[in-house]
C-alpha cells in the first residue's frame, strides 16, 4: 500500500456531533442568530473536521506548489518560462503578492520545487523535483501514471510536515507558467464541458491568442482521451505537477484532520481532483476568494465552494487563501471569546 492509499483511508467523515453542539453554541452566543453570517457556518465546520468544540486555526501555512509544463511550447502563456523559476525563488523570499499579504495573517511560507525546468538553489525552496517540467499534453501524456501518485505524495508529505510542525490549518499555492491550459483541460474533462467555455486568458494571455489556447486544449484532449472517471488517468495526461501536488496537500490535511484553505482557480481543480480520489475530503475544504478566472465559478460549484471573499483577485501563488486565514481564525474567535446568553445572565435575542 502507497503513501497516497495509506492517507485516503485516513481521510474521516466530519464528527457531526461535535458539529451539533458547535450548531448549539453559536446559536446561544450574545447575538441573534445567524448575526454573523458564514463565520458562524465557518466555526461549525471547523468543530466538525477537529473534533473539538473550540477549535483553533492560529498556526498557518500556505504551501505554494511550482512547476513548468511541456506545452508552454505552443504559446499558451505570455510570460517567458523562465519566469517559473524566477517567481518561485521570490515567493520563497516573501517578495510577491502572496508574501505581503501572508505578512498579515503571519502565515508561514513553504515552497516546493516539484517540477520547474531549472535547478534552483535557494535555501527556502524545497527540493522535490520529480521532472523538469511535464511533457506537451499536445502531444501526448504530461507524465506517467506513476509520477502523478508521486507528486501526489510530495504534496501529502509536505502537508504531514507542516502539520508535525503544530500548523493547524494550511493552504493551497502553485506557480507556473501556463498552468491554466492544464486546469482548464481538466476542468473540460471533469465537467463534459467544450474547452470554450471554460478557457481564459489567465495571466494576461492576449486575447487574440485565446482562441489558440482553445485548439491546443481541444487537441490535448483528442489525443490524449483521458479517462473522466478515473483522476489520476486525468492527471497523469494533462495536469501539472503542480497541480497533483496540491491535490496531495488537501488530501494530507484531511487525513490529519486540518482545515485546508483553497485558493483561486488552479488550486480549486486540485480540489476537484483530491475530491475525486477521496470524497470525503470536501468537508475539509475551506474556500478563499472568487478567482477572475473565467471558470473558477464553474469550478468552485464542482466542490460546493463558496467563496468568502470577492476582489478581482487572479494571481494565484495562494494570495487569496491567506487573506481568507484571518475570517477563518475570527470565526473560532467569536466562538471562545463570546459568551452564550445563559453565561451572560440574559434573555436569548
Amino acid at each position: 500500500m502507497n503513501l497516497l492509499e495509506k492517507s485516503v483511508m485516513q481521510v474521516k467523515g466530519l464528527d457531526e456531533d461535535v458539529m451539533l453542539k458547535a450548531k448549539e453554541r453559536v446559536d446561544s452566543l450574545i447575538k441573534p442568530i445567524g448575526s454573523l453570517g458564514r463565520l458562524e457556518e465557518i466555526e461549525i465546520q471547523l468543530a466538525g473536521i477537529t473534533g473539538s468544540l473550540y477549535p483553533k486555526v492560529d498556526k498557518k501555512s500556505v504551501i505554494v506548489m511550482a512547476a513548468d509544463h511541456g506545452v508552454y511550447e505552443e504559446g499558451i502563456a505570455a510570460a517567458e518560462q523562465a519566469v517559473t523559476m524566477i517567481q518561485t525563488i521570490n515567493i520563497a523570499e516573501k517578495k510577491t503578492g502572496v508574501g505581503a499579504l501572508a505578512n498579515v495573517s503571519k502565515a508561514d511560507i513553504v515552497v516546493v520545487d516539484i517540477g520547474v525546468a531549472a535547478d534552483i538553489e535557494n535555501k527556502n525552496v524545497i527540493n522535490r523535483k520529480i521532472a523538469y517540467g511535464t511533457k506537451n499534453i499536445a502531444k501526448g501524456p504530461a507524465m506517467t501514471r506513476d509520477e502523478a501518485i508521486r507528486a501526489i505524495e510530495v504534496g501529502i508529505e509536505t502537508a504531514n510536515a507542516e502539520v508535525k510542525k503544530g500548523k493547524n490549518i494550511l493552504a493551497t499555492g502553485e506557480m507556473g507558467i501556463g498552468n491554466t491550459t492544464p486546469s482548464s483541460a481538466i476542468l473540460s474533462v471533469v465537467t463534459g464541458l467544450d474547452p470554450s467555455r471554460v478557457t481564459g486568458v489567465g495571466a494576461n494571455l492576449p486575447k487574440y491568442k485565446l482562441a489558440r489556447k482553445i485548439d491546443v486544449i481541444k487537441r490535448s484532449l483528442e489525443i490524449n482521451k483521458p479517462d473522466k472517471n478515473d483522476p489520476l488517468d486525468i492527471l497523469s495526461k494533462l495536469g501539472g505537477y503542480e497541480i497533483a501536488g496540491m491535490s496531495g496537500t488537501i488530501i494530507g490535511a484531511a487525513a490529519s484532520s486540518v482545515p485546508v484553505v483553497v485558493d483561486g482557480f488552479i488550486s480549486t481543480v486540485s480540489a476537484i481532483i483530491a475530491c475525486m480520489i477521496e470524497p470525503k475530503v470536501k468537508g475539509y475544504l475551506l474556500p478563499s476568494h472568487s478567482s477572475n478566472e473565467k471558470a473558477a465559478v464553474i469550478a468552485s460549484k464542482i466542490v460546493n465552494l463558496k467563496p468568502i471573499l470577492d476582489l478581482n483577485m487572479r494571481l494565484g501563488e495562494g494570495s487569496g487563501a491567506v487573506l481568507a486565514f484571518n475570517i477563518i481564525e475570527a470565526a473560532t474567535d467569536m466562538n471562545s471569546i463570546m459568551p452564550t446568553f445563559e453565561e451572560s445572565g440574559i434573555a436569548a435575542v
